[in-house]
């Protein structure tokens, strides 16, 4: 007779696409007040995420490949938090769309998490912008933070659309894996070690995260002071880096592990059982 698995084992992939699922109805279920402050504090643990990577990289010493190693060990900050502490984040909430292919909730359902969570995301990305740079935390390091902070927002500024689209696509592939991969945990401690990988990864390799540059880009222009950032490459960086996290999380993760483990509903899994 097959033994019940160990409470303390990770949920299987399948356990999760139906975790996942269940999670998405209560998402678009969610009220509109406390779904917006949810999702300012989501902006706000981004932005700490990218301000301690900011921080972290500063200076560095140590070869381009194990500063930004540490920096994206640093970033995985913003979203344990948003995970464990518990807040509403664009991104990962594209995984919505495993409930709406299921027929669980509609289209107008989506769409509204959606607005309203990448609404208070910005909200508290902003907000979090002007504590830090009231704190003069760019004055840090005689002032390298800030300089910092501006080479970033430069980075960013400068991507053509098909590169802040391509790396948005690729970055929100690895932010929602590493939701899918931190719902199939059962502790605090399994969840923050399943997190830490996608993010360290994504960042490390340079990819576009559309909340995170909505600290890292208002942050290197209020910091700015002889033009070097481009108001039109912010523009077009946060729309193609915000279609680019849509198309990677919806259809590379929440649409293969729908067509894996949820499509026919209840008669596939009847038959898998």
């Amino acid at each position: 007779m097959d033994e019940a698995p160990h409470q303390a084992d990770a949920h299987p992939p399948r356990e999760i696409a139906r975790m996942v699922e269940r999670l998405g109805v209560a998402k678009a279920q969610t009220d509109a007040v406390t779904l917006v402050v949810l999702a300012v504090l989501a902006g706000a643990f981004i932005s700490l995420g990218a301000l301690f990577f900011t921080v972290v990289v500063t200076g560095s010493s140590l070869g381009f490949g194990v500063t930004r190693l540490l920096g994206g060990v640093s970033f995985s900050l913003g979203l344990v938090l948003v995970v464990v502490a518990g807040a509403e984040l664009f991104t990962g909430n594209n995984l919505l769309a495993m409930a709406w292919a299921s027929g669980l909730i509609g289209t107008r359902d989506v769409l509204r998490n959606w607005l309203l969570a990448y609404l208070g995301n910005v909200i508290g990305c902003l907000g979090t912008v002007l504590f830090v740079a009231w704190a003069g935390i760019g004055s840090l390091g005689g002032g390298a933070v800030g300089d910092t902070a501006i080479q970033i927002a430069v980075a960013k500024a400068g991507l053509s659309v098909g590169e802040a689209f391509a790396q948005g696509v690729l970055c929100n592939a690895l932010v929602c894996l590493a939701v899918w991969l931190a719902m199939g945990g059962r502790s605090v401690a399994d969840k923050i070690l399943a997190i830490l990988f996608p993010i360290t990864a994504f960042v490390a390799i340079g990819l576009e995260h559309s909340i995170a540059n909505w600290f890292f880009l208002p942050f290197g222009l209020a910091l700015d002071q002889q033009g070097a950032v481009s108001f039109a490459g912010v523009g077009r960086n946060l729309a193609a880096v915000t279609a680019g996290n849509i198309v990677g999380g919806t259809l590379l993760v929440a649409g293969v592990y729908w067509v894996a483990y949820l499509r026919g509903g209840r008669r596939r899994e009847g038959r898998l059982s």
